[in-house]
C-alpha cells in the first residue's frame, strides 16, 4: 500500500466530505456533523488553505486534515493568534494503522514550518498526550467559557510560545453549527442510519470533566 500525503485540491472536496461523515458517522453523536463543518470551514476567512491535506493509499483519498485560525482572548480583550484542527479522519477501514497519526505529524510540522505559534483542539488526552499535547490548564488556557476542561490541549510549535500567555480559546465561527442546514446538507449524501453507541456515554463524561477558573 502506497501513502502519500498531499494538499486537498478542489476537485477533493466532495470525497473528503464523504470520507469525513463516513469516519465519523455515530462516532460522537447519532449521525455526523464533522462533514458539514468541514464544507463551512473552507468559505471561512479563518481557513488555513495550506493546511488542508488529503492523504491517498494507491491513489484513493483515505483520510484528510484541515486547520483553521483561532485565539486565545486574554481578559483586557487583547488576544494571540492560534491555530486549531479538526475534523481529521481516516476512513474506518484504514485506522488503528498510525495513519492518522502520520496525518497529523505531516500537518503540524507544516504548520511549524509556516512559523505558527502554537496549537488549540478539542480532544482525548490518551490520544493526543502520546503526540506531545498537554492540558490547556498548563498554559492557564480555558474553554471560550472560562472553564478548564480535560478535553481542552495545547501543543507549542515554538519553544516557549504558549509562555506568559493566558486566557480563553476561542474557535473560528465556522464551528458553529446550524442544525437545519446541517440537516439540508446532509440530505445530499447517502442515507444512513443513526444510532446511539456506549462510547456517546463516555464521550459526554470527557465532555463534563470541568471546572471553572478562579
Amino acid at each position: 500500500m502506497k501513502i502519500t500525503i498531499r494538499n486537498e485540491a478542489k476537485k477533493d472536496f466532495r470525497k473528503a466530505e464523504e470520507i469525513t461523515r463516513e469516519g465519523f458517522w455515530n462516532h460522537f453523536q447519532p449521525g455526523a456533523s464533522e462533514h458539514f463543518i468541514l464544507h463551512n470551514l473552507r468559505k471561512s476567512p479563518d481557513f488555513i488553505k495550506e493546511l488542508d491535506f488529503v492523504m491517498e493509499a494507491d491513489g484513493e483519498i483515505i483520510g484528510n486534515i484541515v486547520f483553521s485560525k483561532a485565539k486565545i482572548i486574554k481578559k483586557s480583550g487583547k488576544f494571540t493568534e492560534v491555530i486549531t484542527f479538526g475534523p481529521v479522519t481516516i476512513l474506518p477501514d484504514y485506522q488503528s494503522k498510525g495513519l492518522g497519526r502520520q496525518l497529523i505529524r505531516h500537518a503540524i510540522q507544516a504548520a511549524q514550518d509556516m512559523d505558527f505559534k502554537a496549537i488549540l483542539i478539542y480532544g482525548d488526552i490518551r490520544i493526543y498526550g502520546h503526540m506531545g499535547f498537554r492540558l490547556a490548564e498548563k498554559y492557564d488556557i480555558t474553554t471560550s467559557d472560562g472553564y478548564y476542561a480535560v478535553g481542552l490541549l495545547a501543543y507549542e510549535l515554538q519553544p516557549k510560545a504558549l509562555e506568559n500567555i493566558s486566557g480563553r480559546f476561542e474557535e473560528s465561527p465556522a464551528y458553529e453549527i446550524d442544525e437545519s442546514a446541517l440537516e439540508a446538507f446532509d440530505a445530499s449524501f447517502e442515507k444512513k442510519e443513526k444510532c446511539e453507541t456506549e462510547f456517546h456515554k463516555e464521550f459526554q463524561v470527557l465532555l463534563s470533566l470541568v471546572y471553572k477558573a478562579d
